[in-house]
């Protein structure tokens, strides 16, 4: 059982490295906030493995990561600004409020900010904010696909492990 909807990425083979890289991408943003489609809150809550790894955190997690890489990395704006947590594991911690609609509404608005900050950028522009130092988007861009991959992965096995009970 597969998250992934109908791959769009054949769309743009003959396109230009940059949009095929962001194709692959927004393909991968959707499939992981599509991976709590369906389920009841308690269900994306669930914890199933030892780390804070929940389908809820796991998008909330994405949230993070689109600020960390097209926030605070494009406009050197810090995390506090940005009103993100200063570490990858705070960014599982689910709250209260935390619900399926919300934390996929944030995930979607924060792909989109993410697609405006690049959008007037080409692949070898470097992005300054990053704590590692200037790094050119395409690298930015690979690093957040390979990151998505693995977590789209996760949430694969997650939901698998919930809808079988």
């Amino acid at each position: 059982m597969t998250i992934f909807p109908p791959t769009f990425a054949e769309d743009v083979v003959n396109q230009p490295a940059q949009a095929q890289v962001e194709a692959f991408i927004d393909e991968h943003r959707g499939a992981l906030n599509g991976a709590l489609d369906g389920l009841t809150e308690e269900q994306a809550r669930r914890s199933l493995v030892p780390s804070r790894t929940t389908l809820l955190g796991l998008v909330k997690h994405a949230t993070f990561v689109e600020k960390v890489w097209f926030d605070e990395a494009v406009t050197c704006r810090s995390r506090t600004e940005i009103g993100i947590p200063a570490t990858p594991d705070e960014s599982f911690i689910l709250d209260d409020g935390d619900t399926i609609a919300t934390v996929q509404q944030a995930h979607r608005e924060a792909c989109e900010a993410s697609r405006r900050a690049t959008a007037s950028l080409g692949l070898d522009d470097l992005l300054r904010g990053n704590r590692r130092g200037p790094l050119p988007l395409n690298w930015v861009y690979l690093h957040v696909l390979r990151e998505l991959a693995q977590h789209c992965g996760h949430a694969e096995i997650l939901r698998e492990q919930i809808l079988s009970e």
